[in-house]
């Protein structure tokens, strides 16, 4: 029961939950308690998990437990992720492998359905150790029913949801720039683009346009036209664009201009060119204009953007010419382009940008019959329609590009630059912006009703929800929601050639009914359904599937209702009716809404563009509502040097090694005791694991411990068991034991409150106090009553116990059942943050439990059991207040002795205590010997006479908000201060605000300090100021301090022996002591074996100076001494007395005494 081993204590417990079913059987004891929804957002496993993974494990295993526990009934399922681009990767590195090709080509070579089966067959390899590791840390939730992206249910429910978006036109067919990755060959959302941004250096080209001769220009812009030729004074003149991606050149078919910039001829002296640029971009071209005026003049001809509309120039490649030469090649205008970018023109490539392709579509420059150019195949690599870079991948052929344009006298300028640019998250390789046919679901027109239904949930941090959700769902578009992909959920689309007609499934049913389709729909991935077609209804021939797959977060979107397969296995369901399942109180939905909106999901901060967007869409497109009411987000947890985790890197440890080492509840209350609670970064520390166990276990194990050893001891002493006795606490008047169960109760109250609003960061704080009052207070202030210091009577039967003994020991029953109650609460508190050690001191506990209350309770498990309950007639804030005062003075009282490093043993004389408010002096007083006893002083001194001690005081400015708020006028305020009386400093105290220069302050714009002036009064004191209170000690070690205490000490065990013998005071007794060796260190009394002569030695040696010091008090405080030791007092051996009528072997101040008292 001594030391404890928490790892191994936590496997001994896991096996216990084992052996019960623990999880089942929590969710058979409240089968019939309210449902309380938690969505679990479905992890990939592709890999073991990781930090980022136990964190949000723990926060989604507490905040259920916590509710289990308030009396509702928590379904836990676990989910998987099992489609998407982290699978594929896996088949496509085996395949590049084996057949060296990958992707695409793979596919053709090996087909779909084989390469399904792999991905299928890769989908779960870690699953084992997922459920081991989950496990392992503690959390319950059930893997035995879990759920699967890739399940035929869930899938046909992804299908449904799909189908109701269809039917309210809300999903449409088009092209859009959109980030895609050419490894993947797949577009990706914009918020998967925006995960991963690196620093990279990309060529910086400047490229000239020319001016296409008077006689081609259109008619409107011959005037413009003839004057920059003739400003130019028959040198070339061209426009001039900037670009950092050259492969995108080939496909440039416009050139745009801001309306409103005014743009200059620029003469180039070593080209004899002139250009059309904007002024604020001749730091493109001459790095530093002023001092390359040399280089270059700027011509008198200034034109507005708005001028140039519709000039021509002559195209840098003959491409697509025959396409766009009548309506292309020309300047268009539009307001984004930038004054501080490139030279103020921008070359226009629709395809590969999205600013360009909506500018080029309102200009008529492509349309649905003439796309723009798109020369690229999936990899990303140029097709035939640019011969000269045919199979080159674009960011490859960047330098080819520029060779090119320098061959043609295109190339103005080369340079490089360093920005950041956005790579994708699953290949690690560049991302570029690409037109792509895509199928969307509309989300800008649902905006209104997305931001009206986020005010409706509860978010912690709630910065979160008004901050970078709030932003991102306001500036939400269209969601892409296909893919160019194999293994995932198809679309359940079947359209004709033209595309003209589109039919969209909702059901495995509807699919063999529309299609004829007579076999077994087993599966529905592509290989499985992509042959079955559907005759057209408008003559079209046969609708054939498209080739597409969901975005994989359409489906974790879909979560909440394909996990269950909804509206499919929902009471209700009505096939014939397309309608079946919308409704929320008819059909399934009327089942659905008992449990929907979920009560609580949590993920990462990353998860704002991710699942909870996905969740949130999806939920208001279909019912208007979001699909949960609270939301937890986590932050991001870090290497301990504030890099990201990196396994080649090995910048951090094993999560499993730090499990075995500290066990699962250290590293659970480290996260969450952890800024990344509040969603902000964490630099995980093995270290602070490692002060978890120091600083929070190991205390509480011992408090249970130090329980278990007096009641070992009582029932020694009495002869029985100790029993709690619940209706024992009525009337207790003991102030140690009223203050600790009224903080019992606050600390119930608080946590209730909190755990509701679902801020784990203030209550896992709170607990952690409440650890430290139990075990650095109450414990340590009772400890003499917990151990039931009754003198024991003599053993010649001459004397019995007397009443006052029973009341002594009355009052250890008090203390132990007072500690017995707050332990067995605190463990129920706490159970949800640390399950494993919070049920090993439960198990330990029950016991002691009287055989009616768990007569029809399952107390096998703290995790069975209700949390406990508030109980108002406990409530006790006076008392609180008092204690939490007294607190303040000793832990300001201690700061003072560790200043000093005087320690705790040595006893000092004075203790000052200076405040203003007489009722917090008052409290204190109340209180006084515990605070003499503690810090070991013989003087407390409470006082408001501050004049006595020479209190002074400082005002100081907060610079930063002085300045904020008075401008100017804060300077003269700064002055001022010092100039400031104490009584104005002591009103500004009490008022909070005071008015300087003219200017009222408030309590943000200073800071008041106190100081001790030094004194001959003081010179000795060591001083502390800790907010309102001043203490002062008198540092200075007086002798005879040490011998008043030791004498008191004795004198209160002579006194209790007298009323033990049962004595009046009009007996006279000698006093017999005997000094006996000290404790040895295992915690016996036994002789030291004759073996280890010098540790005997030692111990002699101590026994000695102790001998001496007892001889010397008793010398020097006879006085003390001479009314219960009226006839004296004398040193005796060991050796047994006659007449001796009670004894007691007690531990003084470190010194051990046999004390006798022998009546005469």
């Amino acid at each position: 029961m001594g030391s404890i081993n928490f790892p191994l204590e936590e496997e001994r417990v896991l096996g216990n939950w084992t052996d019960i079913n623990a999880f089942h059987r929590q969710l058979e004891l409240s089968k019939d308690d309210p449902p309380y929804v938690f969505y679990d957002g479905p992890p990939f496993a592709t890999g073991t998990p990781h930090y980022g993974h136990l964190l949000a494990s723990t926060i989604k295993d507490i905040i259920p437990r916590y509710w289990s526990m308030r009396g509702r009934h928590v379904e836990r399922r676990f989910g998987w992720d099992t489609h998407g681009v982290p699978i594929e990767q896996i088949i496509d590195k085996q395949l590049q492998e084996e057949l060296g090709v990958r992707g695409k080509a793979a596919v053709d070579k090996i087909g779909i359905k084989e390469y399904n089966r792999r991905c299928r067959e890769v989908v779960l390899t870690y699953a084992n150790e997922w459920r081991k590791v989950i496990g392992r840390v503690g959390r319950w939730i059930d893997f035995d029913r879990d759920y699967k992206t890739m399940d035929p249910s869930f899938m046909e429910s992804v299908w449904w949801v799909f189908a109701q978006l269809h039917k309210k036109g809300l999903v449409y067919h088009g092209a859009r720039v959109l980030p895609y990755s050419t490894a993947l060959n797949t577009p990706l959302s914009k918020s998967e683009a925006q995960e991963e941004y690196r620093d990279v250096q990309d060529p910086a080209v400047t490229v000239n346009f020319p001016l296409l001769s008077l006689e081609e220009q259109p008619e409107s812009t011959k005037q413009t036209v003839q004057k920059l030729l003739h400003a130019a004074d028959g040198k070339q003149v061209s426009f001039l664009a900037w670009t950092t991606t050259p492969w995108t050149l080939p496909s440039n078919v416009a050139l745009c201009a801001h309306p409103d910039y005014e743009y200059l001829l620029v003469l180039d002296k070593e080209t004899d060119s002139v250009y059309v640029m904007l002024e604020a971009g001749l730091k493109v071209l001459y790095k530093d204009p002023k001092k390359a005026k040399d280089k270059f003049q700027t011509l008198p001809l200034k034109l507005k953007g708005a001028d140039l509309a519709g000039i021509r120039y002559k195209p840098l490649f003959t491409y697509f010419q025959d396409t766009f030469g009548s309506v292309g090649f020309k300047v268009i205008l539009d307001t984004y382009v930038k004054l501080d970018e490139g030279v103020g023109i921008v070359h226009q490539s629709p395809a590969f940008g999205e600013e360009d392709y909506q500018i080029n579509w309102r200009e008529g420059i492509i349309n649905a019959e003439r796309p723009p150019p798109n020369p690229l195949n999936a990899g990303g690599e140029y097709t035939n329609e640019v011969p000269d870079f045919e199979g080159q991948h674009v960011k490859a052929a960047d330098k080819n590009i520029i060779k090119h344009l320098e061959g043609t006298g295109r190339l103005v300028r080369k340079s490089q630059i360093t920005h950041r640019y956005p790579y994708c998250p699953r290949s690690k390789t560049p991302l570029i912006q690409r037109a792509v046919p895509s199928w969307f679901i509309k989300v800008e027109q649902s905006v209104p009703d997305l931001l009206a239904n986020l005010e409706k949930t509860h978010w912690v941090p709630s910065m979160v929800k008004t901050g970078r959700f709030q932003n991102w769902l306001a500036a939400a578009k269209d969601w892409n929601v296909s893919r160019n992909r194999y293994w995932g959920t198809p679309l359940p689309l079947w359209v004709s050639e033209d595309m003209k007609e589109v039919v969209c499934i909702g059901s495995v049913a509807e699919l063999k009914k529309l299609s004829g389709y007579e076999g077994e729909i087993k599966d529905l991935h592509r290989d499985s359904i992509d042959h079955i077609t559907i005759p057209s209804q408008q003559g079209k021939g046969t609708l054939k599937r498209v080739e597409e797959v969901f975005d994989c977060w359409f489906e974790s979107g879909s979560m909440p209702y394909a996990s269950s397969h909804y509206p499919f296995d929902y009471p209700g369901f009505d096939a014939s009716d397309p309608d079946s399942g919308l409704s929320r109180t008819e059909g399934p939905g009327k089942q659905l809404f008992t449990k929907y909106p979920g009560d609580f999901i949590a993920e990462g901060l990353d998860q704002t563009r991710g699942w909870f967007y996905t969740l949130s869409v999806l939920g208001t497109h279909l019912f208007n509502t979001f699909p949960y009411k609270n939301c937890v987000v986590n932050g991001i947890v870090l290497a301990e040097d504030g890099k990201k985790m990196s396994k080649s890197l090995k910048n951090f440890p094993d999560p499993m090694l730090v499990v075995d080492r500290y066990g699962a509840d250290a590293l659970r209350l480290y996260l969450v005791d952890s800024p990344v609670v509040r969603g902000e970064p964490l630099r995980f520390s093995e270290q602070g694991v490692k002060q978890i166990v120091s600083g929070v276990l190991l205390p509480l194990w011992n408090s249970y411990n130090f329980f278990a050893q007096q009641a070992a001891l009582y029932k020694k002493n009495a002869g029985q068991e100790f029993v709690f006795d619940p209706e024992m606490q009525k009337g207790n008047e003991n102030v140690m034991d009223r203050w600790i169960l009224a903080s019992t109760q606050s600390l119930l109250q608080y946590v209730n409150a909190e755990m509701e609003a679902y801020r784990l960061y203030t209550v896992v704080p709170r607990l952690l106090k409440m650890v430290d009052d139990v075990t650095n207070w109450y414990i340590r202030f009772n400890r003499n009553r917990l151990k039931g210091h009754a003198a024991k009577p003599a053993t010649n039967g001459t004397a019995e116990t007397n009443g006052e003994a029973d009341e002594e020991s009355s009052d250890t029953l008090h203390a132990l059942n007072m500690l017995y109650e707050v332990l067995y609460t605190l463990v129920q508190m706490l159970a949800p943050f640390i399950p494993f050690l919070s049920d090993n001191i439960f198990q330990r506990l029950t016991p002691h439990l009287q055989s009616t209350f768990t007569s029809d309770k399952d107390v096998r498990s703290v995790h069975f059991q209700r949390f406990p309950t508030v109980r108002q007639e406990l409530f006790d804030p006076v008392v609180e207040r008092r204690v939490s005062r007294m607190q303040k003075v000793i832990e300001v009282g201690r700061v003072c002795r560790d200043r000093r490093t005087i320690s705790l043993k040595t006893p000092l004389k004075t203790f000052v205590v200076l405040h203003q408010d007489q009722e917090w002096l008052d409290d204190v007083r109340t209180l006084q010997g515990y605070v003499t006893d503690e810090l070991n002083v013989r003087d407390l001194v409470l006082t408001t006479d501050e004049a006595q001690y020479g209190v002074e005081y400082a005002v100081q400015a907060d610079v930063k908000n002085l300045g904020q708020k008075f401008k100017k006028d804060a300077a003269k305020i700064k002055i001022a201060l010092p100039k400031l009386s104490k009584e104005q400093i002591q009103g500004f105290l009490a008022d909070g605000k005071l008015t300087v220069e003219g200017h009222e302050l408030s309590a943000e714009d200073l800071r008041v300090k106190k100081e001790i002036k030094p004194s001959k009064e003081t010179e000795k004191m060591e001083v502390a100021v800790e907010s309102e209170v001043i203490c002062l000690l008198d540092a200075f070690a007086y002798p005879e301090l040490a011998q008043e205490g030791l004498a008191r000490e004795i004198l209160n065990r002579v006194q209790r022996l007298r009323k033990s013998a049962g004595l009046v005071p009009t007996d006279d007794v000698k006093v017999l002591y005997t000094v006996l060796a000290p404790a040895s260190s295992n915690g016996t009394t036994d002789s030291v074996p004759a073996a280890d002569d010098e540790k005997a030695a030692t111990t002699e040696v101590s026994r000695l100076e102790h001998e001496r010091l007892v001889e010397d008090m008793f010398e020097a405080q006879a006085a003390t001494f001479a009314k219960a030791a009226s006839r004296g007092v004398s040193k005796t051996d060991n050796e047994k007395q006659e007449g001796v009528v009670a004894e007691e072997e007690a531990e003084v101040k470190d010194v051990r005494l046999l004390l006798r008292l022998l009546k005469v």
